[in-house]
């Protein structure tokens, strides 16, 4: 009758307790601390998601920023080279990732006495050396598309300027 007594009273507590109180005894985290746990987790994942989609809507805007703006220079026919299309370049080192290219020539004689027509000007020119032979003079350095676009549209205004000037996408 006693161990009947004892067994009663302990599921009684156990009834009336809970499984918590023996967690707690244990050591062990309680129902509401586990469910705050998985609140917690949850915002973590939902914060997470969302810079993964604010991130993808950012680069979003810049992939339509950049056709508005390729689509812009289409209009102004401008033309855009990589070096490859040229036979790559000797010159080594290119400080910026776009250039516009004011003149290019076979004889580099033409292309210093351009340099430095642009430099009397105020621009700063590089001379690009490409391996089919052409000298090149480039001007107005930008590292994005907007950039190159507005230094196209000032550049274009210039006597020194050709009608088939072009970018150079320095890769």
């Amino acid at each position: 009758m006693r161990n009947t007594v004892l067994t009663v009273l302990v599921l009684a507590s156990f009834l009336v307790s809970g499984c918590d109180m023996f967690r707690k005894l244990a050591g062990r985290p309680t129902a509401e601390e586990i469910d705050r746990m998985r609140i917690e987790m949850m915002a973590e994942k939902e914060a997470a998601h969302q810079a993964r989609i604010d991130s993808l809507r950012s680069v979003e805007r810049m992939l339509a920023d950049s056709l508005a703006i390729l689509d812009s220079l289409k209009q102004m026919r401008g033309t855009i080279l990589n070096p490859s299309d040229m036979g790559g370049m000797f010159t080594t080192k290119l400080g910026s990732r776009y250039y516009i290219v004011v003149g290019s020539f076979l004889r580099r004689a033409n292309a210093e006495s351009l340099f430095s027509e642009v430099q009397a000007r105020g621009y700063t020119p590089v001379l690009v050396n490409f391996r089919n032979g052409f000298n090149s003079v480039a001007i107005s350095p930008a590292d994005n598309l907007r950039q190159v676009l507005e230094s196209l549209k000032a550049v274009k205004t210039e006597p020194f300027c050709p009608d088939d000037v072009w970018i150079l996408v320095n890769e």
